[in-house]
């Protein structure tokens, strides 16, 4: 089964926690803090693989997690750092953040390996919270926590030459002519239901990619048949091979095939319509009036594009074409469609702003503590409840403007606060 697009779920690995301990040895009455940092947490890597050709293994598990790191231990042992999560993905996989649609990994080198998400820091032990003044610190620092982000996974295959025209026109039956492809050939329309990848071998280092794309048809742009479900594949390519039939076989007129063709192109995207591209002129064993065919050559190279008269079914004017082809694809540079967005402007662009201090009060007038700087303070580190830990806590808090606010608040001597589910009695 050919999937081309998914939405997952990634999380980095969480740091350990610091270790807040202190040295209990034998005639050692008070020994000092030895308390052991926490591991760091386990990155996401995606990884291009030409070995997968489509995001199936993605389809049932939405959800991919990085190890945590270890938490730091006594006796100054620091915590395991966590393993990372590599996620292969096959080459020309476009990594996009879910809510803004910001491309975040571009996966177009085979054995590429990039790093989505970096793991979070492991937090220090007690040892590094010793000072002259505290000499045995009670606190340590908290693991920082991985980031968790919804990505939406998109295919676009990469190759050189990109097969368009309508239905039955012979796509098909051309990629598995002129390569080891062996994409369904049938006289009914959409034979093809998913895009098929071929490589066409010249000689010793003469090679080019051709994808065979589903029948196009007017309105495709839309979603009408097979519609923009595959026009994306095309966007990658350097070239466009535009397959025409001029015998009409199937009652259409070649001319509007080709203006209808290139104007889903163009309005699917403006680059589309600007990328080199030659006609084949498919069944010329089935023309019966040559002068149907010369008035088509004429009105397709005034418009500055080459029409190669050709027989898929017979193999004939093909050598000519794939020499060509390869002497094009030498002197055009793959496009670059879209430039990549740092990680850490969409974390912060998804981030809910806090206010630095939110102040609340309930139904019995106490007043509840939260926002930025308390979420800050205890994310960094671990708070005991013993009362050194709790002192330094709120000193920092003090520090951090948190008196004023609750000045702001209106809060009085004797009034009750509440922060993370502990309470306190303020004093002036």
């Amino acid at each position: 089964m050919f999937i081309d697009e998914v939405v997952i779920t990634v999380k980095a690995g969480n740091g350990g926690d610091g270790a807040a301990t202190f040295r209990r040895e034998k005639f050692v009455q008070f020994g000092g803090p030895d308390g052991g940092d926490g591991g760091r947490g386990g990155d996401i890597i995606f990884v291009a693989d030409s070995n997968i050709n489509t995001l199936i293994d993605f389809k049932y598990k939405k959800l991919f997690q990085a190890e945590n790191g270890g938490n730091g231990a006594k006796k100054n042992m620091f915590g395991k750092n966590g393993e990372n999560l590599i996620i292969k993905v096959p080459v020309g996989t476009q990594v996009r953040d879910f809510e803004t649609g910001k491309l975040l990994l571009d996966m177009n080198v085979q054995g590429e390996e990039r790093v989505l998400l970096r793991g979070g820091k492991g937090g220090l032990g007690n040892t590094n919270f010793k000072t002259s003044v505290r000499r045995t610190p009670t606190m340590a620092g908290k693991g920082k926590e991985g980031v968790e982000l919804k990505v939406k996974l998109e295919l676009k295959l990469l190759a050189d030459v990109a097969l368009v025209g309508y239905p039955s026109v012979g796509k098909s039956s051309l990629i598995n002519k002129i390569s080891a492809a062996k994409s369904k050939v049938g006289n009914y329309h959409f034979t093809t239901l998913e895009p098929k990848l071929g490589v066409v071998r010249l000689g010793e280092e003469r090679s080019f990619v051709v994808a065979d794309i589903p029948g196009l048809i007017e309105g495709a742009h839309e979603g009408i048949g097979l519609g923009d479900k595959f026009l994306k594949h095309i966007e990658r390519c350097k070239m466009i091979y535009h397959i025409v039939d001029v015998a009409g076989i199937e009652g259409r007129e070649p001319v509007e095939d080709f203006e209808k063709i290139n104007n889903e192109l163009t309005k699917f995207s403006e680059r589309l319509s600007k990328k080199q591209q030659i006609v084949l002129a498919n069944k010329m064993d089935l023309i019966w009036d040559m002068e149907k065919y010369e008035q088509f050559k004429k009105y397709v190279e005034e418009r500055g594009i080459r029409v190669y008269p050709i027989s898929v079914i017979l193999g004939e004017g093909l050598k000519e074409v794939l020499n060509d082809t390869w002497h094009i694809l030498q002197k055009t540079e793959r496009e670059e469609l879209e430039e990549e967005t740092d990680i850490v402007e969409v974390l912060k662009s998804n981030k809910i702003d806090k206010e630095m201090f939110e102040i609340t009060q309930d139904e019995e007038g106490v007043f509840i503590v939260d926002g930025s700087v308390v979420d800050g303070v205890l994310a960094k580190y671990i708070i005991t409840h013993d009362d050194e830990s709790l002192i330094t806590f709120l000193h920092m808090l003090r520090n951090l403007g948190l008196e004023e606010a609750l000045k702001e608040a209106g809060v009085e001597d004797g009034d009750t606060i509440r922060i993370a589910d502990t309470e306190f009695e303020y004093v002036e």
